[in-house]
C-alpha cells in the first residue's frame, strides 16, 4: 500500500472514530436533552409502541369515495403506523374514502403494504424501484443531475416532490405521515372541491435552511414566510422541472446541503403567487403539550418537540374521537 494509501486509511479510520467516540454520543446526549430525559424517553417509546399496535387494529371504513384530487403519502416500514393513523382519522371526520397514493421510501415491505391495502382497500401502492424507474425515464439524470442527486440522499423527503408530481396532471395534496384529524376539515375539503390554488400548512416560523433572501431572488418574486408543507396541495401539470434543477443546484451550490431543501423548494413554488394557507388556530404545526393532551385544533402536524405529545396522549384522543365521528348518524 502506498503511503498515500495509507494516510486516507488512517484518516478513515480517525473519522469514524471521532464519530463513534464524539460525534455519535454527542447526538444521542442532545437527542435525550431535548426529550426532557431518559424518562421521558422511555415514555415516549412506550406510548409509540404502543400506537404502532393499535394501527394494526383500526377499523376499515366503509364510506362513498370521493370524487377529489389524489392524496399522496410518502412512506416506508417504520412509518406505516403513523400513515394509517393520519388517513384513518381524516377520512373518520370527512365520513368518505379518499383515493390515495401510497409512495414507498425504499423500505416497504410485502407485509407493511399487505396491512395498508387491508386498512385502506382503495390505495395505490407505488415501489420505490418502480418510483426510480419512471422518474428516471421522465426527468432525464443528464438533464436533471440535482434533483436525481437529491432523490438518492438518505432523507427522502425530496421524494415528495419527484415521484409524486413527476409525469402527472392535476391537482394532488402530499400529506406527511405524522400528523392527525380531531374534527371535521372544513377549510381542507373546501379546498380538495375545487382546488384553485396550491394549499399548505403555516409552520410556528421559517424551516427553509436557506436564506429567505435569497430564496426570493432565485424565484424571482417574494417567497412567503412560514411555508410548512406538512400538507402540501400543488399541480402536477404546472411543475417547471427546469426551474427546479436551477434553484435546487444554485441554492446547493451557494448555501450547501440542507434537509429542509424540499420545504424550501415547495416555498420558492409559492413565491408571488395567491396560495392559500390553512388557518394555523384550526391546523396547529407543532402542538403544545396542553394542546396534545386536551386538542382544540383540526389538525395537528407534530414536529420536533411535539413529538412527545404525540405518542403519549394525541393519538389516543385522535383514535377515540374518529370512531365517534364515524359512528354518528
Amino acid at each position: 500500500m502506498s503511503s498515500t494509501w495509507k494516510d486516507i486509511a488512517r484518516q478513515v479510520g480517525l473519522g469514524r472514530a471521532a464519530y463513534t467516540l464524539w460525534h455519535q454520543p454527542r447526538a444521542l446526549l442532545n437527542q435525550s436533552r431535548r426529550a426532557g430525559g431518559p424518562v421521558h424517553q422511555w415514555l415516549n417509546a412506550r406510548g409509540q409502541r404502543a400506537m404502532l399496535a393499535a394501527a394494526g387494529e383500526l377499523p376499515v371504513l366503509r364510506a362513498p369515495l370521493l370524487d377529489a384530487p389524489e392524496l399522496a403519502f410518502l412512506t416506508g416500514r417504520r412509518f406505516w403506523y403513523q400513515t394509517a393513523f393520519c388517513l384513518h382519522t381524516l377520512q373518520a371526520h370527512a365520513r368518505c374514502t379518499f383515493r390515495a397514493a401510497i409512495h414507498d421510501d425504499g423500505s416497504l415491505d410485502e407485509a407493511t403494504i399487505a396491512q395498508l391495502r387491508h386498512l385502506f382497500p382503495h390505495v395505490e401502492v407505488h415501489r420505490r424501484p418502480d418510483n426510480d424507474a419512471r422518474v428516471a425515464e421522465l426527468l432525464s439524470p443528464s438533464k436533471y443531475p440535482t434533483l436525481h442527486g437529491e432523490r438518492r440522499r438518505a432523507y427522502p423527503n425530496f421524494l415528495k416532490l419527484t415521484d409524486v408530481h413527476a409525469g402527472r396532471t392535476g391537482w394532488r395534496l402530499v400529506l406527511d405521515s405524522d400528523m392527525l384529524f380531531f374534527r371535521r376539515p372544513e377549510f381542507l375539503l373546501a379546498w380538495l372541491a375545487a382546488p384553485d390554488r396550491p394549499l399548505y400548512l403555516l409552520d410556528v416560523g421559517d424551516a427553509y435552511g436557506y436564506p429567505l433572501t435569497a430564496m426570493s431572488t432565485l424565484a424571482g418574486a417574494t417567497v412567503p414566510s412560514r411555508v410548512n408543507v406538512g400538507f402540501c396541495g400543488l399541480n402536477s401539470s404546472e411543475m417547471d422541472w427546469d426551474r427546479l434543477e436551477h434553484w435546487a443546484r444554485t441554492l446547493l451550490h451557494e448555501h450547501g446541503s440542507h434537509y429542509y431543501l424540499e420545504q424550501a423548494l415547495s416555498a420558492m413554488l409559492f413565491a408571488g403567487g395567491p396560495g392559500a394557507a390553512a388557518p394555523a388556530n384550526d391546523y396547529k404545526v407543532m402542538p403544545t403539550d396542553d394542546e396534545c393532551r386536551a386538542p382544540t385544533a383540526v389538525l395537528q402536524h407534530y414536529v420536533d418537540t411535539s413529538k412527545r405529545g404525540y405518542f403519549r396522549h394525541a393519538w389516543r384522543i385522535a383514535l377515540a374521537r374518529a370512531a365517534a365521528a364515524s359512528s354518528a348518524p
